[in-house]
């Protein structure tokens, strides 16, 4: 199936832009959500493609989010890169046993974000 429609979650309005920009050029549909709560209800509303999901975020932390989403029966399906500064191998560890499909450390590069996604498409 490939990845038309992206939700991108972070509370850093920079790094969502930052993403969304990149996305967009890339032709991608961008739909976003400052926290995990917000991600989580999206998941649902939105049926997106692909989520990019942050760490550390108030509320709820992407990892709770992922989580949820990743066992939800109307959102598993979707598959989660985890993009966070958290970059400890511990950290990675744990966001791949939350659901995700990938993990990336921040700064992201683009490219190999870009790279990561057409080959789920």
């Amino acid at each position: 199936m490939p990845i038309k429609k992206i939700l991108v979650v972070d509370d850093s309005p920079t790094e969502r832009l930052a993403l969304s920009e990149v996305l967009v050029k890339n032709g991608y549909q961008v739909v976003t959500a400052e926290n995990g709560d917000e991600a989580v209800q999206k998941s649902k509303s939105e049926h997106p493609d692909l989520i990019l999901m942050d760490v550390v975020m108030p509320g709820t932390n992407g990892y709770q989010a992922t989580r949820t989403i990743s066992r939800d029966e109307g959102t598993r399906d979707i598959p989660v890169i985890m993009c966070t500064s958290k970059g400890q191998e511990t950290d990675k560890i744990w966001g791949l046993r939350q659901g995700a499909l990938d993990y990336m450390v921040k700064p992201i590069d683009h490219a190999a974000l870009l790279d990561k996604i057409r080959a789920l498409g």
